[in-house]
């Protein structure tokens, strides 16, 4: 009976072990633009249409200044991510859709107005 408690929440944890694991939602952008702005990176992107910004601190794990082309946005729950943002934290991962890919970078998302 005990292994299969144990077994149970090892399958749990890898399930849900990552973030990626507990994430809303999973979208295609397009970073059109990167700028450095008194020690934040901005990225500009667009999402099914609207433009938004990803912010994060620059020299923080994971906060990368990407290159202009298409990538895959992960949105995690809340309280998930190193940021407390007003409106998501994100991952960003390369455009291939591989659930064990590396992680590109975390940041805050932001819609222009």
């Amino acid at each position: 009976m005990r292994k299969i408690i144990l077994y149970i929440l090892l399958v749990l944890f890898l399930s849900f072990g990552s973030a990626e694991g507990l994430a809303q939602e999973k979208s295609y952008i397009t970073v059109e633009g990167n700028r450095l702005n008194n020690g934040v990176v901005l990225l500009d992107i667009l999402k099914a249409g609207k433009t938004y910004v990803l912010q994060c601190n620059q020299g923080a794990p994971g906060c990368a200044a990407l290159n202009n082309g298409k990538y895959q946005m992960v949105e995690l729950p809340e309280n998930f991510g190193m940021y407390e943002c007003k409106d998501r934290d994100v991952e960003v991962y390369a455009e291939d859709d591989n659930s064990r890919q590396k992680k590109l970078g975390e940041y805050c998302l932001i819609e222009k107005q």
